[in-house]
């Protein structure tokens, strides 16, 4: 049976703390309804510190920023934006249109048709998350999205030269210098100058989470996003040092991100918490790492490969690293998971940064019902149908008749009826048919 050399916080106080995020977003989703601009523009002052008559940047703004980054900069981000355009591509290439004649003279498809406008949040408070460009915009783009918006936040209290600089190299069409629960219910709402969009997606603090939470059904999401979770399955195959450093390279991303260390081996558990003590000691994002590895920092012992299993299931995280001696076997049995990270010369910061996938994915369980976000949720899959022949239109209105008079649904039936007395048999009578 498993045991916890270390444990996180109690649920009851992420509960409480979650409470008071929902109470703040729905009064200033509120507003936002009510006032539009005005209000966008007072809650980019207070918690943007950021005052401008439009939040919209300019051509010659983004050609600012771009004047602001080096050669290799510029290389670098596109790098890392070919790799997750080539990807998006090929999830693209792998979604077709169909059409099938399922019967004689009886025709059904679907296309898979993009949506007509996505918001793109990037964050970009406390770092400049450029990378969060790549994977929104990319992606609605590669799915043939018309309309792109971006927003960010301010970074140092103006617009970041990195983020402006993806964002455009992305391909958005418009960008916005707004971070927050402003720029999520400026996008989905609507003000006197923005245009609502039909899709949310990207990642962000507790708050554009739940501003997410509460505007989904008026638009889509991508999905339901918490703190970054981090889960590191490994035996003695490696080392304590390998899995301190990528446990806290994801617990630096905030005070509230959970990192757990599941393995088999208490020799590796008691090295890796050593070796997370001595990183903290070193590591310039320590501030924000300590807090969460103190709070929400886990090592779990579990008996075999086979409960190590269990348990990450159970646990459904966002990323899951696997560094064990057969890391394919996971790969092959795991069903939970937001994206998978497998064997020591991958991890969790190349998905995140620069190799291809996406990296906002599920949080908080979700990956037991969904996965991150790809091409396909920029697309709307829609079915149409073709009846091509009378005796087609005939036979399948004669099983629909009897099907509606089971429900009790005479309009729905006497659809059906007057197409089979048209087409099929002429004395079938109003109310149903008889074989």
């Amino acid at each position: 049976m498993a045991k916890w050399l270390k444990k996180g916080a109690e649920a009851e106080v992420i509960k409480s703390a979650d409470r008071q995020v929902r109470e703040t977003v729905e009064k200033i989703l509120a507003d936002i309804e009510a006032r539009g601009d005005a209000a966008v523009r007072e809650l980019a002052i207070k918690f943007d510190k950021m005052d401008r008559d439009s939040y919209r940047l300019t051509t010659a703004e983004i050609e600012a920023c771009y004047s602001q980054l080096s050669k290799r900069d510029l290389d670098d981000i596109k790098f890392a934006q070919t790799q997750v355009r080539n990807f998006a591509q090929h999830q693209r290439n792998s979604i077709t249109d169909i059409e099938v004649e399922t019967l004689p003279g009886v025709i059904l498809g679907h296309k898979n048709l993009p949506m007509n406008a996505a918001g793109c949040y990037v964050p970009g408070g406390k770092y400049p998350l450029l990378a969060s460009a790549h994977m929104s915009v990319l992606t609605a783009k590669v799915a043939g999205v018309p309309r792109i918006v971006t927003a960010a936040p301010p970074f140092n209290g103006k617009p970041a030269p990195a983020i402006v600089v993806a964002q455009h190299m992305a391909g958005a069409d418009e960008i916005y210098c707004l971070g927050g629960i402003q720029a999520i219910g400026a996008m989905a709402i609507g003000t006197q100058t923005i245009d609502p969009v039909d899709i949310l997606v990207g990642p962000g603090n507790a708050f554009v989470a739940e501003a997410k939470r509460q505007l989904f059904g008026r638009v889509g999401i991508d999905l339901f996003a918490g703190p970054t979770e981090t889960l590191v399955i490994a035996d003695e195959s490696v080392d304590g040092e390998l899995c301190a450093t990528d446990l806290l390279g994801q617990a630096e991303h905030g005070p509230d991100s959970p990192a757990i260390l599941l393995t088999t081996s208490e020799k590796l558990a008691r090295e890796t918490m050593a070796e997370v003590e001595r990183l903290l000691k070193i590591l310039p994002t320590a501030d924000i790492a300590r807090k969460a590895w103190d709070s929400f920092g886990e090592v779990i012992v579990a008996d075999s490969d086979e409960e190590m299993l269990k348990i990450a299931n159970d646990l459904a995280f966002e990323h899951v690293q696997v560094m064990t001696k057969d890391p394919d076997w996971f790969l092959k049995n795991m069903r939970n998971y937001g994206a998978l990270f497998l064997g020591p010369r991958t991890n969790v910061a190349y998905g995140d940064k620069a190799i291809g996938t996406n990296h906002t994915l599920p949080t908080k369980k979700a990956a037991r019902y969904t996965g991150g976000l790809w091409v396909g949720k920029f697309l709307k899959t829609c079915t149409y149908q073709k009846v091509l022949t009378d005796e087609a239109s005939a036979l399948v209105g004669s099983y629909c008749s009897r099907l509606c008079g089971l429900e009790g649904f005479a309009g729905h039936g006497e659809q059906a009826n007057i197409r089979v007395r048209r087409y099929g048999h002429r004395d079938v009578p109003y109310g149903g048919i008889d074989e």
